[in-house]
């Protein structure tokens, strides 16, 4: 019991102090960072909004994050259950290709959307490429196999003789669903959602081929600014970053426990 509460303790400081480290070090007064600082000081977290790159950046991505979000349990949440209730020939291979951009690298996926995209503007000669909506539709390929498997989590011990016990006594398969599939997978939905909303709000690869010139993320953003300076406000950017998600996962948990499916 010691040997693994000391192999638990390792893997948590790990984990936590890189994420321990940014903030402090979003606190340092010296501009050029230097151990041991030289004071504290809150001014890089007020330059953040001196930055018309970072307030603009973060506003895409959170408008990407959320529809993404949104498109990826609209797609995810049917795919699972149709895979999860159906045996027909090539369902495998639908199960892969649904998990396949969890595995293909970014680059190579950027890479492949951008052309995509471009024969699509060729042939409908509609504004695509560059285009907010050209985006979205790429970060939700990216979401779709959180849902897939979160959810598909959720059913793995669902009961059907429950929902077809409903259906025998009179209610339609919506209300079926309503009543009894949906509040079973709310968890895998709810946790789905936000690891979805996560993975396209801190997307960099994929992104960078796909953004026009003069849109940016906040990844992107960050990116930009590191190739001119380095100092504590991205440092300060990343706690903002960590407290949103920290919030996030908070109120999430508070309503629907993540741990019944993570």
């Amino acid at each position: 019991e010691a040997l693994a509460a000391a192999k638990a303790a390792g893997v948590t400081t790990i984990i936590v102090a890189p994420i321990l480290f940014v903030i402090w070090l979003s606190f340092f007064t010296n501009e050029i960072v230097s151990f041991p600082p030289e004071g504290y000081t809150l001014k890089w977290f007020g330059r953040i909004f001196d930055q018309n790159n970072f307030v603009t950046g973060f506003l895409t991505s959170l408008q990407v994050g959320v529809a993404a979000m949104f498109g990826g349990l609209l797609l995810g949440v049917p795919a699972s259950l149709m895979l999860s209730r159906r045996r027909f020939p090539g369902r495998e291979a639908v199960n892969t290709l649904l998990l396949l951009p969890l595995v293909v690298p970014g680059v190579v996926a950027g890479t492949a959307i951008y052309i995509y995209q471009i024969e699509i503007e060729i042939l409908t000669e509609l504004p695509i490429l560059g285009s907010v909506f050209g985006l979205i539709v790429a970060h939700v390929l990216i979401t779709i196999p959180w849902t897939v498997r979160l959810v598909g989590a959720s059913l793995a011990g669902f009961d059907r003789t429950i929902e077809e016990a409903a259906l025998n006594l009179g209610a339609t398969p919506l209300v079926a669903f309503l009543k009894i599939t949906l509040p079973v997978i709310r968890p895998g939905i709810v946790a789905a959602g936000l690891f979805s909303f996560v993975i396209s709000f801190g997307n960099l690869e994929m992104t960078l081929f796909l953004v026009a010139p003069g849109r940016t993320t906040l990844p992107i953003a960050i990116l930009q600014y590191l190739q001119w300076r380095i100092d504590p406000t991205i440092a300060a950017v990343s706690v903002l970053q960590i407290l949103l998600i920290g919030a996030g996962m908070l109120l999430t948990d508070r309503y629907v426990k993540l741990t019944r499916v993570l």
